[in-house]
């Protein structure tokens, strides 16, 4: 026997039916009047998807079984479990995801909890673009974006979801330039008709992407944190290469010129680099950066990367520029450090390794 019938089944292509799961009201209005199902039936499902939590379509009991059918012949809910999870000595766990329809391709999860909170930090892309010298995800480079249903499995598929208090897209990628698959997630997030949880609940990260922040502003009512990491255009700008794309002084600029609300937190993101950007006329043009601006900062230890020039500033150090901003009259807080030994910490998230080790 040659076995060729055998090689040739495992060369066939394989056919996989697109998810339900991560569809907005209106995307599942469209695909059951295409299917030919009652007006209704699109309710019917967000209430199955993001109200009672069901894995397969045949659990839509409320659902004829002939158009439970008829959606099985087309669809899959697309629920994916994550493939591995690492536990840290602080509690924060760390979890490995398939990206649904890019074949050899995963990404990270962070869950930290701390006290009666758990907050879950998300992927929106795989790898990063934006290139961030102090950031693992940037080495990696970018290999594709994540569609709304990858994003909301990554909390979903958890055995644990139902205990997530707060989700932050802070994980792999810049989630503004993947702008129409977060925004839908944030939809899902928070519509009546969805998970309707409160915008206080989701917090997104940026480096400041203009006009896509626009659209987040206008759209969402989530929190918003911007990586700052510098007030100097030409330091921010080593640090971070986008910085001459989308240049720090017209974000904030921008920022004054917008409604935000009383209830949005705005906040900065500043890793704390030794003799880089902790000094104190770093302090004198934050606060005169940021003056009249209602925000916050959150300093942030630098967690080494392999053969990295920088290193973290000391605690006293950040300690001191905690309270020289809030004698400035910036409301500063200090981030802890979690995760720390399974790679899990804020800019260690990272899957070059198994994507490489997959197309081996």
């Amino acid at each position: 026997m040659t076995g060729t019938p055998e090689k040739q089944t495992s060369t066939q292509p394989v056919t996989v039916k697109p998810a339900l799961y991560g569809k907005t009201l209106r995307e599942l209005s469209a695909i059951t009047q295409e299917l030919g199902l009652p007006g209704y039936a699109a309710r019917q499902i967000t209430e199955w998807l993001y109200k009672k939590h069901i894995r397969t379509i045949g659990e839509m009991t409320n659902l004829s079984l002939a158009h439970r059918g008829l959606l099985e012949s087309h669809y899959q809910t697309g629920l994916t479990p994550p493939l591995s999870e690492s536990v840290s000595v602080d509690g924060t766990r760390k979890y490995l995801f398939p990206v649904s329809g890019r074949k050899s391709r995963f990404v990270e999860t962070a869950s930290i909890p701390d006290r009666d909170r758990v907050t879950l930090c998300v992927s929106s892309q795989v790898g990063c673009k934006m290139g961030c010298a102090f950031c693992m995800t940037g080495r990696q480079g970018f290999q594709g974006n994540l569609t709304s249903t990858d994003i909301l499995n990554q909390w979903r598929s958890l055995p644990v979801f139902s205990e997530v208090t707060n989700i932050v897209f802070m994980g792999m990628g810049e989630p503004l330039d993947n702008l129409a698959e977060v925004m839908k997630s944030l939809e899902i997030l928070t519509a009546p008709w969805g998970y309707a949880w409160s915008p206080k609940r989701v917090t997104l990260s940026t480096i400041g992407i203009w006009p896509a922040l626009k659209t987040f502003l206008e759209q969402s009512g989530c929190h918003l944190a911007i990586s700052l990491h510098s007030p100097f255009e030409e330091e921010r700008l080593r640090l971070m290469p986008a910085q001459k794309a989308h240049p720090i002084h017209r974000i904030i600029e921008e920022l004054r010129h917008t409604e935000l609300g009383p209830q949005r937190r705005i906040s900065f993101e500043y890793i704390m680099l030794r003799g880089i950007n902790d000094s104190p006329r770093h302090v004198r043009e934050l606060a005169r950066l940021l003056h009249g601006l209602r925000c916050r900062i959150n300093l942030i230890r630098f967690h080494p990367l392999p053969d990295s020039p920088f290193e973290s500033s000391g605690e006293q150090t950040i300690a001191s520029f905690q309270q020289d901003l809030e004698q400035k009259g910036i409301i500063t807080t200090i981030r802890q450090s979690r995760g720390m030994d399974i790679q899990a910490a804020c800019g260690l998230l990272s899957t070059r390794a198994q994507n490489t080790k997959a197309h081996e």
